[in-house]
Formats: structure tokens, sequence, C-alpha cells
């Protein structure tokens, strides 16, 4: 990935809101796949924090 990016959990976006949305789809199981063998429910994502998330650019 080229320039800042955010991380939370198991998501990666370019913004906040990216990152907010996939923990949304990812709770709502409505946009990533099943992972199949294992026995069990989908893990619930952390809650975000009350701050905003910091991007970072890629370090060499």
């Amino acid at each position: 990935m080229d320039g800042e990016c955010g991380m939370w959990w198991n998501f990666v976006g370019r913004t906040q809101s990216e990152i907010e949305t996939a923990r949304k789809d990812w709770m709502e199981g409505s946009r990533f796949g099943e992972v199949k063998g294992y026995d069990g429910g989908p893990l619930p994502a952390p809650e975000l924090p009350p701050l905003p998330l910091k991007a970072r650019g890629r370090v060499r």
C-alpha cells in the first residue's frame, strides 16, 4: 500500500471511516468470507477507541 494507512484489529484502511465501515460489515457478516475449518461463530471485533486512529506511512 502506498501512502498512509491505519490499522485496527484485523482491518486496514486509508481513513478512519474505511476502518469503521469494515468493522460494521464484519459484525453484520455482510462483507467478509467464511473461515472454513473453524468450529465456532465469528469472533466479535473490539470496539474502536474513543480517539481518532493515527495513520502511518510505510517504513523501509
